[in-house]
């Protein structure tokens, strides 16, 4: 009977968890995602104008986090541009104009992507910054739509794409109805990213901009 008892145990266990609702999938990722490395594509969609169709803009590179608040970006194709979050400060590098800005990381990452993927503790910290919200299952992923409290910014929401319990796309709307799609490609979770590559070090004879 006790063996009998533990298989029913085991199996309801496992049928739960292959049933995990996106705002738990959510929380596993947050919870233990301490680190990552993936290859991503990101497609901007510009909203259209005077009937004519809508504009988009594909990209792609390579991105990396580790948590608390650390983050980098590295755009190959089509223009080469670095963006890296060392804990303290956002800097932006555009390689063909050789410029690169600097922002307080405090000032900037509250209620974005960014916070979500690569700073928020846990789910209650999370909680603070956005309302979140189920929803239904679309192209294979689950979806959590997260949409900021707080409506001083340009995001107006974005929702974020889990294949079981792996992060898998995030689709972001801004206040403008300009839309960026990012697809996760071979996402690497605690794979030993290292601190060197939150590291920036502004290039020899870049105009470096300290914004507001």
């Amino acid at each position: 009977m006790k063996k009998l008892f533990a298989a029913f145990a085991l199996s309801t266990l496992a049928a739960a968890a292959a049933h995990a609702g996106p705002i738990e999938s959510l929380e596993n990722f947050i919870r233990t995602a301490k680190s990552g490395h993936a290859d991503f594509t990101q497609v901007i969609t510009a909203p259209s104008k005077n009937g004519e169709a809508a504009r988009t803009k594909t990209s792609t590179g390579t991105f990396d986090f580790q948590r608390p608040n650390r983050f980098r970006f590295d755009y190959r194709k089509p223009f080469e541009q670095t963006i890296v979050a060392d804990g303290q400060t956002l800097w932006l590098h555009d390689k063909d104009l050789n410029q690169v800005t600097q922002r307080k990381q405090a000032k900037v990452l509250g209620a974005t992507p960014a916070a979500l993927i690569a700073a928020s503790p846990d789910l209650e910290t999370l909680k603070k910054d956005f309302d979140l919200q189920a929803l239904p299952d679309k192209d294979g992923l689950q979806w959590v739509q997260a949409t900021p409290r707080v409506k001083e910014g340009q995001l107006a929401n974005m929702k974020v794409g889990f294949r079981g319990e792996q992060l898998a796309a995030l689709d972001i709307l801004d206040s403008f109805g300009q839309r960026s799609l990012i697809t996760f490609n071979g996402l690497q979770v605690n794979a030993g990213v290292g601190a060197d590559a939150f590291r920036f070090q502004p290039p020899k004879g870049a105009d470096v901009v300290q914004a507001p």
